[in-house]
């Protein structure tokens, strides 16, 4: 439906509108905030409001405008009723007449707790801009005030926004952009304020874990510290870290100068799972540069209605995530074993996903909005995703780069020139623009690498590009062999559920199907804890019979198992190593 025409006020003198938000939780526990919309000095006929569809940073169109309910237009000076009507899944418009100060109530239900979403309840609040404020169609560059009124009395309030002096929980953003990159929380949160490279800094944290705050907050500052060394600047006067600690959500949102993470509660003990929340945080600090300020042409303006396409999101999310990987390492937060035993891992996932021999990495940037946030129980037979083979891709030609010049070059060079010619200006690039600076630091042409690695979908050479470092890649078998099935299958409901059959598999070829129930092999019952010791009673070339429940129909099928394959695979160092090869892995991750 075309929006609504303006009426021609060309005769009027124009005043700039003054927009201003209240925001209301009156009832917490009912998951509803309570939002006013004010706008003075309006001198047209009709008002359009719209909901963004998206947010930045997180590519799918999840339709913000579902949670609204409530909606009522009218003077704010007689309170008289406005006529207003939706005009399409996210626009309304709002009949004003010689009306020129509007008061729009609506609510918004909150209860979904992820960075991308709204979270409201006893504890506390948390909204993503988008997710929660409308844009005025036309005024998008206005600035917005934003008054926060807490339940109580004790709750916080944080936000990057700043304040305006003298007034309480009273906020300004520049602009509609501003207020989506701002979000906030409102609570009874933690807030530890540290200084970093004599920025000011506060990390904030809602819930309850076996988090070490002190020690977090020492960690921390050195990704900031090594991170901002690699740029030479830190590009904000204050930022901000919020992280909510849940049962068990993983996830991260980046922003300007804040970022919204939220973990798993007990999840910072162990080696293993305190490493992985220091990449996270790793991850969305370094996107206040890649992402955030260089960024592809496509998002360079953001149209919060419709997807915004670009081939390069495997660089802003795949490089960073290369990034988030080798910068603890970098900090001495973790050491080099862990470092590759992170590598390894990825490496493993990424040739245990037989979607990327069908799926390019330019395509998965493209198809982010239909894809990698819809994954079904076929998505990995034809889909990669941009993070995880972006990271790789960014791997070999950080490697490619330095084996080039002794180390004396890197994909650090290739950043910092991005930065300078696209980030800091906030100029959008083009795809051809991010392959000319790989080039000019890598000093050769580079067509045949992105045809080959980024366009197509043959696998990545990982030996050719670790040999120079003294590195090779090693398939892992376990101890004892077991045949290829194809399938991963998961208890739910007391059943044992197939929840993925790898395409061309002896599974997918016995008739095999995701969702059937596996009750049995050669008619004795099996559940995901044996499958595995079971299939080691087998050989290659083996017919098993498969019983299922497949619907509500019972089904014994043949099934004869296949060669076995890697269970995993290890970057380690090769035997014999060169002066050469040692030199370039010190250079490039500081020891042999």
């Amino acid at each position: 439906m075309t929006r609504a025409t303006r009426t021609d006020s060309s005769d009027i003198p124009k005043t700039s509108p003054i927009i201003a938000y209240t925001v209301a939780m009156p009832q917490p526990s009912s998951h509803i905030f309570e939002v006013k919309l004010q706008v003075s000095q309006w001198q047209e006929s009709i008002l359009e409001l719209g909901m963004p569809v998206w947010t930045p940073g997180s590519y799918l169109v999840r339709e913000y405008a579902r949670h609204i309910q409530y909606f009522y237009a009218s003077s704010s000076q007689d309170k008289t009723k406005l006529l207003s009507q939706k005009i399409s899944k996210n626009h309304w418009i709002i009949e004003t007449g010689n009306v020129n100060d509007i008061t729009i109530h609506y609510q918004v239900y909150a209860n979904e707790l992820t960075v991308r979403t709204n979270h409201l309840d006893k504890t506390h609040g948390y909204f993503n801009g988008a997710a929660l404020f409308y844009f005025i169609t036309g005024l998008e560059k206005q600035s917005i005030t934003v008054q926060i009124i807490p339940p109580v009395t004790q709750w916080k309030v944080s936000t990057t926004l700043p304040k305006i002096p003298g007034k309480i929980n009273l906020f300004q953003a520049n602009d509609y952009d501003t207020l989506v990159d701002s979000p906030f929380e409102i609570g009874t949160h933690n807030i530890y304020t540290f200084e970093v490279l004599k920025k000011s800094h506060q990390l904030v944290i809602w819930g309850h874990g076996n988090i070490q705050p002190i020690s977090l907050i020492r960690d921390v500052k050195k990704i900031i510290e090594i991170e901002a060394k690699l740029y030479r600047e830190l590009p904000y006067d204050h930022y901000l870290f919020i992280l909510h600690l849940s049962g068990s959500c993983f996830g991260g949102l980046e922003h300007k100068s804040s970022c919204s993470l939220i973990y798993p509660r007990f999840g910072f003990r162990a080696k293993d799972k305190y490493n992985r929340f220091i990449q996270l945080v790793a991850h969305e600090f370094f996107h206040l540069w890649n992402a955030k300020r260089i960024r592809p042409k496509a998002l360079e303006t953001f149209d919060y209605e419709r997807e915004n396409y670009t081939k390069s999101l495997w660089f802003l999310e795949g490089t960073t995530s290369y990034y988030d990987m080798i910068m603890p390492l970098r900090a001495g937060i973790y050491d080099i074993d862990s470092f590759f035993e992170i590598l390894s891992n990825d490496i493993t996932q990424y040739l245990n996903t037989p979607g990327r021999k069908i799926h390019s990495l330019s395509e998965s940037s493209f198809d982010a909005w239909i894809k990698l946030y819809r994954s079904d129980t076929h998505s990995d037979n034809v889909q990669i995703s941009y993070y995880l083979k972006g990271e790789l891709v960014s791997l070999l030609l950080d490697l490619l780069i330095r084996s080039r010049h002794n180390n004396q070059r890197s994909l650090d060079n290739v950043m910092s020139q991005m930065w300078q010619k696209f980030g800091k200006p906030e100029i959008g690039f083009t795809h051809q623009q991010l392959q000319d600076v790989i080039e000019s630091v890598a000093g050769i042409q580079l067509q045949n690498f992105f045809t080959h690695y980024l366009d197509a979908t043959e696998d990545l050479p990982f030996d050719d590009y670790l040999e120079p470092f003294g590195l090779k890649l090693k398939p892992i078998l376990d101890s004892e062999t077991i045949p290829f099935l194809g399938i991963r299958i998961k208890s739910e409901n007391s059943k044992e559920v197939i929840k993925f059959v790898e395409a061309g598999s002896p599974a997918e070829i016995g008739g095999i199907d995701t969702n059937d129930e596996l009750l049995a092999i050669d008619g004795i019952r099996v559940n995901p804890n044996q499958l595995s010791e079971r299939l080691k009673d087998y050989q290659s070339g083996d017919i098993i019979s498969m019983t299922v429940f497949h619907q509500d129909q019972l089904r014994t099928l043949p099934v004869t198992l296949a060669e076995p394959q890697p269970s995993r695979y290890e970057v380690t160092r090769i035997d014999h190593p060169s002066t050469s090869q040692k030199q370039n892995l010190m250079d490039w991750l500081g020891k042999e």
